[in-house]
Protein backbone atom coordinates (compact mmCIF):
# COMPACT_ATOMS: atom_id res chain seq x y z
CA UNK A 1 0.00 0.00 0.00
CA UNK A 2 2.71 2.51 0.88
CA UNK A 3 4.07 2.03 -2.76
CA UNK A 4 0.46 3.32 -3.72
CA UNK A 5 0.62 6.50 -1.87
CA UNK A 6 4.53 7.00 -2.90
CA UNK A 7 3.52 6.72 -6.55
CA UNK A 8 0.22 9.16 -6.64
CA UNK A 9 2.68 11.76 -4.72
CA UNK A 10 5.24 11.53 -7.82
CA UNK A 11 2.24 11.61 -9.94
CA UNK A 12 0.86 14.74 -8.86
CA UNK A 13 4.18 16.89 -8.09
CA UNK A 14 4.34 15.75 -12.02
CA UNK A 15 0.94 17.05 -12.82
CA UNK A 16 2.04 20.22 -11.43
CA UNK A 17 5.36 21.05 -12.98
CA UNK A 18 3.70 20.32 -15.92
CA UNK A 19 0.50 22.88 -15.29
CA UNK A 20 3.18 25.47 -14.16
CA UNK A 21 4.47 24.84 -17.53
CA UNK A 22 1.51 24.86 -19.35
CA UNK A 23 0.26 28.18 -17.52
CA UNK A 24 3.09 29.60 -18.09
CA UNK A 25 3.81 28.99 -21.60
CA UNK A 26 0.75 27.83 -23.60
CA UNK A 27 -2.43 29.41 -21.41
CA UNK A 28 -2.89 33.01 -23.30
CA UNK A 29 -5.68 34.06 -20.81
CA UNK A 30 -4.79 37.53 -19.00
CA UNK A 31 -7.27 36.29 -15.82
CA UNK A 32 -4.55 33.51 -14.88
CA UNK A 33 -1.85 35.83 -15.57
CA UNK A 34 -0.26 35.84 -12.03
CA UNK A 35 -0.88 32.30 -10.86
CA UNK A 36 1.34 30.02 -8.51
CA UNK A 37 0.18 26.48 -8.07
CA UNK A 38 1.01 25.57 -4.42
CA UNK A 39 -0.10 21.98 -4.64
CA UNK A 40 -1.74 19.62 -6.19
CA UNK A 41 -3.69 15.98 -4.51
CA UNK A 42 -4.19 12.80 -7.18
CA UNK A 43 -6.99 10.66 -6.05
CA UNK A 44 -5.59 7.03 -5.91
CA UNK A 45 -7.42 6.23 -8.95
CA UNK A 46 -5.99 9.13 -10.79
CA UNK A 47 -9.40 10.54 -11.90
CA UNK A 48 -9.53 13.69 -10.25
CA UNK A 49 -6.61 16.05 -9.63
CA UNK A 50 -7.78 18.92 -7.18
CA UNK A 51 -4.92 22.11 -8.30
CA UNK A 52 -4.41 24.51 -5.44
CA UNK A 53 -3.49 28.08 -6.85
CA UNK A 54 -2.68 30.95 -5.08
CA UNK A 55 -2.32 34.75 -7.26
CA UNK A 56 -0.37 38.19 -6.06
CA UNK A 57 -3.91 39.82 -7.56
CA UNK A 58 -5.82 38.59 -4.90
CA UNK A 59 -9.04 38.44 -7.60
CA UNK A 60 -9.32 34.62 -7.27
CA UNK A 61 -13.17 35.09 -8.69
CA UNK A 62 -11.68 36.05 -12.59
CA UNK A 63 -8.68 33.23 -11.66
CA UNK A 64 -11.11 30.75 -11.04
CA UNK A 65 -13.03 31.14 -14.00
CA UNK A 66 -10.16 31.39 -16.32
CA UNK A 67 -8.52 28.38 -14.92
CA UNK A 68 -11.50 26.42 -15.27
CA UNK A 69 -12.38 27.92 -18.75
CA UNK A 70 -8.53 26.34 -19.68
CA UNK A 71 -9.15 23.14 -17.63
CA UNK A 72 -10.29 21.18 -21.20
CA UNK A 73 -7.23 22.21 -22.71
CA UNK A 74 -4.84 22.10 -19.57
CA UNK A 75 -6.00 18.67 -19.55
CA UNK A 76 -5.55 17.56 -23.05
CA UNK A 77 -1.56 18.77 -23.32
CA UNK A 78 -1.16 17.29 -19.94
CA UNK A 79 -2.72 13.83 -21.32
CA UNK A 80 0.40 14.41 -24.21
CA UNK A 81 2.74 15.40 -21.66
CA UNK A 82 2.55 12.56 -19.34
CA UNK A 83 2.25 8.75 -19.71
CA UNK A 84 -0.89 7.63 -17.83
CA UNK A 85 -3.60 5.15 -18.64
CA UNK A 86 -5.72 7.82 -17.02
CA UNK A 87 -6.04 11.60 -17.38
CA UNK A 88 -7.16 12.98 -14.11
CA UNK A 89 -10.08 15.38 -14.45
CA UNK A 90 -9.08 18.98 -13.19
CA UNK A 91 -10.45 20.77 -10.12
CA UNK A 92 -9.20 24.28 -9.27
CA UNK A 93 -9.36 25.43 -6.02
CA UNK A 94 -7.76 28.91 -3.91
CA UNK A 95 -5.38 28.13 -1.61
CA UNK A 96 -6.04 30.53 1.21
CA UNK A 97 -3.03 29.79 3.32
CA UNK A 98 -0.90 32.33 2.36
CA UNK A 99 -3.21 35.05 2.79
CA UNK A 100 -3.89 33.37 6.16
CA UNK A 101 -0.03 32.78 7.15
CA UNK A 102 0.39 36.75 5.94
CA UNK A 103 -2.62 37.64 8.22
CA UNK A 104 -1.56 36.11 11.38
CA UNK A 105 2.25 37.29 10.77
CA UNK A 106 0.72 40.74 10.39
CA UNK A 107 -1.67 40.55 13.60
CA UNK A 108 1.71 39.07 15.68
CA UNK A 109 3.76 42.34 14.54
CA UNK A 110 0.66 44.29 15.77
CA UNK A 111 1.12 42.15 18.79
CA UNK A 112 4.58 43.04 19.18
CA UNK A 113 4.80 46.31 18.34
CA UNK A 114 1.57 46.89 21.38
CA UNK A 115 3.57 45.42 23.68
CA UNK A 116 6.75 47.50 22.85
CA UNK A 117 4.89 50.82 23.31
CA UNK A 118 2.94 49.81 26.53
CA UNK A 119 6.76 48.74 27.92
CA UNK A 120 7.79 52.19 27.19
CA UNK A 121 4.80 53.89 28.54
CA UNK A 122 5.41 52.19 32.17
Amino acid sequence: MAKDYARTDRIAEQVQRELAGLLRLEVRDPRVHMVTLTGVEVARDYSHAKIFYTTLEGASGKVQQGLEHAAGFLRSRLSHAMNLRVTPQLHFDDDASIERGAHLSQLIDQAIASDKSHAGSS
